[in-house]
C-alpha cells in the first residue's frame, strides 16, 4: 500500500509530465486503433461519403473530448469559471491559459488519426470516389447510364470485388488518383499542425511575456491551493472522525463502567493531538459554513504582515480596525439565526 501512495504522490507532484506522457500514449494508441480498424466502405453512392467523414472525424473528436476527460484539471477550471466572485476576482487570462494547456494535450491524439486516416487513403476514396473526373480519367461516353446509374458504378470503387465500371475508369487509376490526393491533404495537415505548435510553443511567451508568466503563475497557484485545501481537509476530517470514535468508545466505557463498577479508562494522547487539529471546528453545521465560505468567498490574494509588538514604541499609534474573516462572519451569523 505504502508504494502505491509513493507512486499516486509522484504522480501528483510531476502532472504536467504525466499529462504529457498520456497524450503520447493516447496518440500511439490512435494509431495503433487505426491500423487494427476493419475498414468497410458501404460502397453505396448515399452512403459512402457520410461513412468516410465519419470515420475522418468522429474518432477524434471522441479522443479530444477523452483528452480532457483524462486531465484532472478540468474540473478545476470548471470550478474556477463557475464560482462566485466573492474576496477575489477571476482573471480571464488564467482561465484561458489553463483551457489552451488542456487543449494542447487533448488535440494530439485527433491530430495523430487524422494525419494516420490521410496518409492512409481509404477514407477519402470511399468518401469521394463518386466525384472522380471521368471525363479526364476515363472513358465518358458510354452509352446507355443516366447519371445516377453512373454514381452507383463509381461507389463500387473501393470494393474491387464487386466493381464493375471497368469500361468507364480503371479501379486502380481512380484508387491512385483519389490516394494521391488524400496522402497530400495528410502531408499538408501535418504541416499546419507542425507550424502551429511551433508557433503556439515558441513565440507565443515571446510577444506577450509579462502576461504569459502572470497567467502560468496563477493557473499554477490555483491548482496547488486546491491540492492542499483537499489536504486540509482530508486531515480535518480525519481528526474528526478520529475524536468522534474516541467520544463514542469512551461514552461506552463510562456506561460500562458505571453497570459493573470499574473505573473508566483514561483516553489515549493521539486524541487530544488530533482534537487540536480540528481548529475549533467541532460540528457538523460550522463545518459546513467553513466549506460554504470558502465556495462563495474564497480569501482575497494578499497576506497580513505580521503585528507588531507592543514595547517597540509603536503600541501608542491608532492601529486599522480589524474585521473577522469572511468565514467567522458567517459562523456567527450562522449561530446567531440558530
Amino acid at each position: 500500500m505504502d508504494k502505491f501512495r509513493m507512486i499516486f504522490q509522484f504522480l501528483q507532484s510531476n502532472q504536467e509530465s504525466f499529462m504529457n506522457g498520456i497524450c503520447g500514449i493516447m496518440a500511439l494508441a490512435s494509431a495503433q486503433m487505426y491500423s487494427a480498424f476493419d475498414f468497410n466502405c458501404p460502397c453505396l453512392p448515399h452512403y459512402n461519403l457520410a461513412y468516410g467523414l465519419g470515420i475522418l472525424l468522429v474518432p477524434p473528436f471522441i479522443l479530444f473530448l477523452l483528452g480532457f476527460v483524462l486531465n484532472n484539471n478540468i474540473s478545476m477550471l470548471a470550478e474556477e469559471w463557475r464560482r462566485p466572485q466573492g474576496q477575489r476576482g477571476k482573471d480571464p487570462a488564467v482561465l484561458r491559459y489553463m483551457f489552451c494547456s488542456m487543449a494542447q494535450r487533448a488535440m494530439i491524439a485527433p491530430a495523430v488519426w487524422v494525419s494516420v486516416t490521410l496518409l492512409d487513403g481509404k477514407c477519402i476514396t470511399c468518401a469521394f470516389c463518386t466525384s472522380v473526373p471521368v471525363e479526364t480519367l476515363g472513358n465518358a461516353s458510354h452509352p446507355g447510364l443516366s447519371q445516377g446509374e453512373m454514381k452507383r458504378v463509381l461507389a463500387r470503387i473501393p470494393c474491387k470485388e464487386i466493381y464493375d465500371g471497368q469500361e468507364f475508369i480503371a479501379n486502380e487509376v481512380a484508387v491512385r488518383y483519389l490516394r494521391c490526393i488524400s496522402q497530400a491533404l495528410g502531408w499538408c495537415f501535418v504541416l499546419l499542425m507542425t507550424t502551429l505548435a511551433f508557433l503556439v510553443r515558441s513565440l507565443r511567451p515571446c510577444f506577450t511575456q509579462a502576461a504569459f508568466l502572470k497567467s502560468r503563475y496563477w493557473s499554477h497557484y490555483i491548482d496547488i491551493e486546491r491540492k492542499l485545501f483537499d489536504e486540509t481537509c482530508a486531515e480535518h476530517a480525519r481528526s474528526f472522525a478520529k475524536v468522534c470514535i474516541q467520544q463514542f468508545f469512551e461514552g461506552m466505557s463510562t456506561d460500562l463502567a458505571a453497570a459493573r463498577c470499574h473505573p473508566p479508562r483514561k483516553a489515549p494522547a493521539d486524541a487530544g493531538e488530533a482534537a487540536e487539529k480540528l481548529l475549533g471546528i467541532t460540528d457538523q453545521g460550522t463545518m459546513n459554513v467553513a466549506l460554504k465560505s470558502w465556495h462563495r468567498c474564497k480569501p482575497p490574494l494578499h497576506l497580513h504582515p505580521p503585528a507588531l509588538p507592543s514595547s517597540n514604541g509603536w503600541a501608542g499609534e491608532k492601529q486599522p480596525p480589524t474585521h473577522p474573516p469572511a468565514p467567522r462572519r458567517e459562523m456567527a451569523a450562522y449561530y446567531s439565526r440558530v
